[in-house]
């Protein structure tokens, strides 16, 4: 099974609402789907959103990045020989992560398929099924606290919250929907680097003192404040996890011998794709550090990516937050893993298991 070709489209899938954080607001997702076809007829499915204010990628620098970088590097190549084409991929050019992402997938994809077996299987196995939270973005307090019940009425067990943007409205924001959905649903915090490091003592010391309960803090500082991050988790008893702070292997290294956090983020836009995610997970699990499998706004193509990896890492991956195909108003994806609100499961096809992806725009070379 060889590298013939790589196209890209570009897809577009409304949100059922406004997607609200400390740094931006979306309202639908807009992805580069990449789509590696081969020799045999089979063809492998990525996928990589534009977050310039995360990993600095935007739709432009993903196609440029894939079209003349990436792809030059990988016709001919043979899909046996997995080490070496992501070897390829991440030696291709500097950063760009996400465009990365998504070819790994895709070749990821085209690997497991080629051995008839589902992703996961092919990674070590597991239990094909795993349960996710949602995230309920920040806004007025009224509006959290029916967003956070309404999730619960849909079997949502663990609410992510977005804060960030005023800490006094903040704790207040979070002491509403705590005394709403009390002994219902944990809850995580997520600051999305809105934070000073003592404005997230300051908070979670208020918080805490309040009773309220939090399961972790997510990201409460800029992603180059180590040092803040480290004064915030020596000083608060809420886990904290580092996500923006973490892209790869090495930053998990720096990050553990500082003791500056308590819990890591991957992401398979900040790793690069799933060799380096794989990396991570295993040194974190050295170390005894818990990790937890996010997402950008993405649809079921590179979500189920994430799926495939969290199933089969599970003892490293103990916390999922992969809820991009839920907060979207249809999956456009045919195939693959079944996304029913908390609930995700994964099938028997081989490799991510898509045979469609409607409504995608090609895009030219």
């Amino acid at each position: 099974m060889k590298i013939t070709d790589i196209e890209l489209g570009m897809l577009r899938v409304p949100l059922k609402t406004p997607f609200k954080t400390a740094l931006r607001t979306v309202e639908s997702v807009e992805d580069i789907v990449v789509l590696v076809r081969t020799d045999t007829g089979h063809t492998g499915y990525g996928e990589a959103p534009a977050t310039a204010v995360i990993t600095g990628d935007t739709h432009g620098s993903i196609i440029e990045a894939i079209n003349n970088f990436i792809k030059p590097r990988l016709i001919g190549e043979d899909i046996a020989n997995l080490n070496r084409i992501c070897g390829l991929v991440q030696s291709s050019l500097e950063r760009n992560t996400s465009a990365k992402a998504a070819v790994e997938i895709a070749i990821y994809d085209l690997w497991a398929q080629l051995h008839g077996a589902p992703l996961y299987q092919m990674l070590g196995g597991g239990d094909p099924v795993i349960t996710t939270d949602i995230t309920i973005s920040v806004d007025y307090i009224d509006k959290m606290v029916a967003d956070s019940l309404s999730a619960i009425e849909r079997g949502f067990e663990s609410l992510k919250i977005k804060v960030g943007k005023d800490i006094g409205l903040d704790i207040e924001r979070v002491k509403a929907i705590h005394a709403a959905v009390e002994g219902r649903a944990l809850l995580r915090l997520d600051a999305n680097q809105g934070w000073t490091a003592k404005q997230a003592v300051y908070a979670m010391s208020a918080l805490e003192n309040a009773g309220v309960v939090l399961e972790l803090l997510e990201q409460p500082v800029k992603a180059a404040d180590i040092d803040g991050m480290k004064y915030v988790t020596e000083r608060v008893n809420t886990p904290v996890m580092a996500d923006e702070s973490v892209f790869g292997p090495h930053q998990v290294f720096d990050l553990i011998h500082q003791r500056a956090a308590d819990i890591i983020n991957i992401k398979l836009m900040k790793t690069g794709g799933i060799s380096n995610a794989i990396k991570v997970a295993d040194i974190a699990s050295l170390y005894g550090i818990p990790c937890m499998i996010g997402c950008m706004l993405e649809s079921s193509i590179s979500v189920a990516a994430a799926v495939h990896l969290a199933v089969a890492k599970s003892g490293a991956i103990t916390k999922v937050d992969l809820d991009g195909p839920s907060l979207s108003l249809f999956n456009p994806v045919t195939g693959g893993v079944i996304f029913n609100e908390s609930e995700i499961s994964i099938t028997d096809a081989p490799g991510l298991g898509i045979t469609e992806v409607r409504g995608l725009e090609m895009l030219k070379a």
